[in-house]
């Protein structure tokens, strides 16, 4: 398989942040989305950000911005989907989506996705860590997705279907499983950019 596209995920509303780009936020020095884009970077064949509005604000970080192509904040499923679109376009495979707001994820997420993708049709794994509780957390932000089925999930959005892993379940989608429970701690609050100073 190809090396996959990488996509950021910015498209939210940040309302538990006060509004505004999280993504822009600044964590020791550098915004979010400059960490975010120097973890994911090494690990894809390219790299776009999802967001929504005027792109223009994220001009200093030299990425093409792709905003959803369905109405009215659908969701992480709408930016998966634009990302997907837009790797149609280049001729990818797959794409693997981080979210903006999560600065330290693994820095080896892509090769374990793909290692947990083999065999498959259709590529379609997300990210989870160990839950006390649950017994794994997944985190829908973080996955492969593969092209070939891009029109299945335009589809689906359409018929207002907003939640990932119902998605994913659909097609066999698989988990690849990352041992540090802190791994995809994201950046909701004032307090969480807080923790995640100390984090650092």
């Amino acid at each position: 398989m190809k090396q996959p596209l990488g996509v950021i995920l910015a498209g939210g509303q940040a309302s538990r942040m006060g509004g505004g780009d999280k993504g822009l936020r600044s964590l020791g020095g550098q915004t979010l989305l400059a960490r975010v884009e120097a973890r994911l970077s090494p690990q894809v064949a390219g790299l776009a950000l999802n967001a929504n509005g005027d792109p223009t604000r994220f001009d200093g970080l030299g990425l093409p911005v792709i905003a959803d192509s369905v109405e009215g904040f659908a969701g992480p499923l709408a930016g998966v989907l634009a990302g997907l679109d837009w790797a149609a376009a280049q001729g990818a495979e797959t794409i693997v989506t981080a979210a903006a707001d999560t600065p330290f994820f693994p820095c080896d997420l892509v090769p374990q996705l793909l290692h947990a993708s083999e065999g498959m049709a259709h590529p379609l794994v997300l990210a989870t860590t160990p839950d006390p509780e649950r017994g794994r957390a997944r985190h829908p932000t973080f996955g492969l997705w593969p092209v070939a089925l891009r029109d299945d999930l335009r589809a689906a959005l359409e018929c207002g279907l907003r939640k990932v892993v119902l998605w994913t379940d659909r097609h066999g989608g698989r988990e690849a499983l990352f041992p540090d429970e802190d791994a995809f701690f994201n950046v909701n609050t004032p307090d969480d950019l807080t923790r995640a100073e100390a984090m650092l």
